[in-house]
């Protein structure tokens, strides 16, 4: 890493972190996290070290909904009633239809690899479900962070970007703390719901969510990695010197 590099990082945090790649090979996904409460003061500094995100022309989309208590259980209750009830989203947002190929077959080895260290049976249908169910109850956070862009860029695909970094930025940073962290889609499936608990605005668009708490070490599907693509996969290069 360059001084300059390093000077930069510095510059985002707002004081010296260390290298975030480190951050980012550790981060995991905190299936199971502990009840302890995560201080107000110590979710301000995450959100604000995000709010250091460059965006499209400065334009600064984002809002965030920060819930718990009470208000985050009525969420948790609404999305899976309504979810077991009707079996359908009720997004704001296009959501992704059925993987299929390469994407259907990574989607399916990250599953084979929780539900072996969960000690589901890929044909137990009952657990699977109870695992699934986890997801729209945000995973039994604490603490849920709503991610929403200004409702007049519904169209604009940067605004989606600019959030999207906003709220990786915001994983980071609580990772970085010792606060787990994971975005999350489906305790958002009810939309509607979750506007009305958490008394969103009108004029913004719920997106995502990240759910937020101190991890509990001893679940073993926490130490799950998942694989990943090589770089000779993901990366194209032309006119470079062999």
């Amino acid at each position: 890493m360059t001084a300059r590099l390093a000077s930069s990082l510095d510059a985002f945090t707002g004081r010296n972190h260390g290298i975030p790649a480190t951050c980012i090979r550790t981060t995991q996904y905190p299936w199971v996290q502990a009840k302890e409460p995560v201080p107000k003061a110590l979710l301000d500094e995450i959100i604000e070290v995000a709010a250091q995100t460059p965006s499209s022309m400065n334009t600064q989309p984002w809002h965030v909904h920060v819930v718990t208590g009470d208000v985050l259980d009525r969420i948790r209750t609404g999305n899976t009633e309504r979810m077991l009830e009707t079996g359908k989203p009720d997004r704001e947002i296009r959501g992704h239809v059925r993987y299929e190929g390469a994407h259907r077959d990574r989607q399916k080895r990250v599953a084979a690899q929780l539900f072996e260290a969960a000690g589901i049976g890929w044909d137990d249908k009952e657990q699977r479900q109870d695992w699934a169910m986890r997801g729209f109850r945000q995973f039994d956070a604490p603490v849920s962070v709503i991610g929403c862009i200004d409702r007049e860029l519904i169209d604009s695909t940067e605004a989606y970007f600019d959030l999207g970094q906003f709220v990786y930025a915001m994983v980071i940073a609580a990772w970085d703390r010792g606060v787990g962290a994971v975005i999350n889609g489906q305790g958002i499936y009810q939309s509607s719901v979750v506007r009305q608990e958490a008394s969103i605005p009108e004029d913004q668009l719920i997106v995502i969510t990240v759910a937020m708490g101190f991890p509990a070490d001893d679940f073993p599907a926490n130490d799950v990695v998942s694989e990943r693509r090589s770089v000779e996969e993901i990366a194209t290069y032309r006119g470079f010197d062999e």
